[in-house]
């Protein structure tokens, strides 16, 4: 059975952990919305073709990329995974030169799934921690 739990795992197992970018067409709905990953503030990434582009930029520039499913809640058709996030900064295609470098980093993704396909989607990953590790930000000051 196709549970909103059993499609996010799906998800992060085959389209990041496994690089197959057949499973998004079977994942996601040709209509789907894609929130939070986007630069520009409030854009969406909006059915497969147009997650697609970002897919290949991030699986280009990591390798070795491992997302841990630490907990999932479920509600009705919305489903909500805490990921813990590993891989090796070995590409050029998220702006900058390949560092070599290792990221660890969190973040979380709430889906609606309707008919075994992944409707909508709100994402909040630390994406400036990534960035941090990789050298390209730096720490802010912590105030006193």
């Amino acid at each position: 059975m196709s549970t909103p739990e059993t499609i996010i795992r799906q998800w992060f197992k085959e389209v990041w952990e496994g690089g197959d970018e057949r499973a998004i067409d079977r994942l996601m709905a040709p209509d789907a919305v894609v929130h939070g990953l986007s630069g520009a503030a409030g854009a969406q990434l909006r059915g497969p073709e147009g997650f697609k582009p970002y897919f290949r930029a991030v699986r280009g520039a990591l390798s070795d990329l491992r997302v841990e499913i630490k907990r999932v809640v479920t509600e009705g058709d919305i489903c909500v995974a805490h990921c813990h996030v590993r891989a090796r900064h070995t590409g050029e295609s998220l702006g900058g030169p390949a560092t070599g470098r290792p990221v660890d980093f969190w973040g979380m993704v709430m889906v609606q799934v309707r008919n075994g396909q992944l409707v909508e989607g709100w994402n909040c990953f630390e994406f400036l921690s990534m960035y941090q590790q990789l050298g390209w930000v730096h720490d802010p000051v912590t105030p006193v």
